[in-house]
């Protein structure tokens, strides 16, 4: 097993940088889900870990070990790949045991290794088959098989369940989370899905542009936001942002004010989560409705908070009704506001408390 320090690591292509500066430690037995926009640089990281794109600065360490240098071969990383990349015209058993037999190890120890790994991932019954006669889902076991049979000490996953339908990524994700605690192997997972992120990681890395915006617990990031971008990215429906301006401990917001204890002064963004929202007669934000979308255990309501041209969507337990045009007041829950800064995106320090409607006229 092995721990992972990225020291200022940056990459480089020409003149364009691509990652700046990332830092990290991934503990023994973590699995680190790096989570991201297509572009942020995440599959460019992963694959600088398993040594497919050369350092332009920085250092990846294994184990207090820097392995910058060092082949593909040479780090002991098993990959699973997003497209499988099985050898088409191999049963499963050949190409689970493809690497091992490069390697040269006695074949009983092959036979052995990839009889246990079938049985872990429970595809003993198509050792004989070839790609082409598995579902995704099978051949996405086979590529675990593959990397487990190495018996690694990383593992790196890239986007690995992209290919397969929504209840299959479901199942997928539930079995690769358990088998890699019951493995207890370092893994690195990239992903730009962020129920995937926040199901599977121990730990999370936001990647926006190259940049690390926040590295914590999956609850850390939804609670506690560092920016205004993890706050829109961490978290389903996304959470709702609306322009302010802060001044003598207030902010105004459409028809409400909310009373803020902090020192910032100016132009501010106040983010609250649809699910922290509470339909009340009083509540200070005022919502016309546009739509609504009834999925049988909530009902999410899309519309525009008076007093701003600001879209909102709350979620509410149950079935709801309502017609388009109509007006719905919501309160927030307690300690459910969050504010950043509109300028740098950053969180602003302080307790955001009372939430009232405006007094006419104010």
């Amino acid at each position: 097993m092995a721990n992972i320090t990225l020291r200022n690591l940056t990459k480089s292509y020409g003149p364009t940088e691509v990652l700046h500066h990332v830092e990290g430690t991934f503990h023994d037995g973590e699995l680190i889900v790096v989570v991201g926009p297509s572009g942020c640089g995440k599959s460019t990281l992963l694959r600088m870990v398993a040594g497919l794109e050369t350092v332009t600065s920085g250092e990846i360490a294994i184990d207090g070990k820097v392995i910058n240098t060092r082949e593909p071969a040479e780090r002991d990383i098993a990959m699973v790949f997003q497209n499988y990349a099985l050898y088409p015209h191999m049963s499963v058993r050949q190409n689970m045991a493809y690497g091992l037999k490069i390697r040269g190890l006695p074949k009983a120890e092959i036979a052995r290794k990839v009889r246990d790994a079938a049985e872990i991932l429970e595809i003993g019954d198509y050792l004989d088959r070839k790609p082409r006669q598995l579902s995704g889902g099978q051949r996405q076991r086979v590529a675990m098989g593959r990397a487990i049979v190495r018996d690694p000490q990383v593992f790196l996953f890239d986007e690995p369940l992209s290919n397969l339908d929504a209840k299959l990524r479901v199942q997928m994700r539930l079995e690769i989370r358990k088998l890699q605690r019951r493995l207890g192997v370092t893994s690195i997972y990239v992903t730009h899905d962020q129920v995937e992120a926040m199901t599977l990681g121990d730990r999370l890395m936001v990647l926006n542009a190259g940049h690390v915006e926040q590295f914590g617990t999956p609850i850390e990031l939804y609670e506690r936001p560092a920016t205004a971008f993890v706050a829109g990215f961490i978290g389903s429906p996304a959470m709702n942002f609306i322009e302010t301006e802060a001044a003598d401990g207030k902010l105004r917001v459409g028809v409400a004010s909310v009373s803020i204890e902090s020192a910032h002064r100016g132009p501010a963004t106040l983010g609250i989560r649809p699910e922290h929202l509470v339909a009340e007669d009083d509540g200070p934000f005022r919502v016309r409705v546009q739509m609504l979308e009834q999925l049988g255990a909530n009902t999410l309501v899309h519309g525009v908070l008076d007093g701003t041209d600001a879209a909102f969507v709350a979620s509410l337990p149950g079935v709801r009704a309502a017609s388009e045009g109509d007006v719905i007041a919501f309160a927030p829950k307690p300690g459910a506001l969050h504010l950043f800064d509109r300028a740098s995106g950053k969180r602003i320090d302080g307790s955001l408390s009372r939430c009232d409607r405006a007094p006419a006229g104010d």
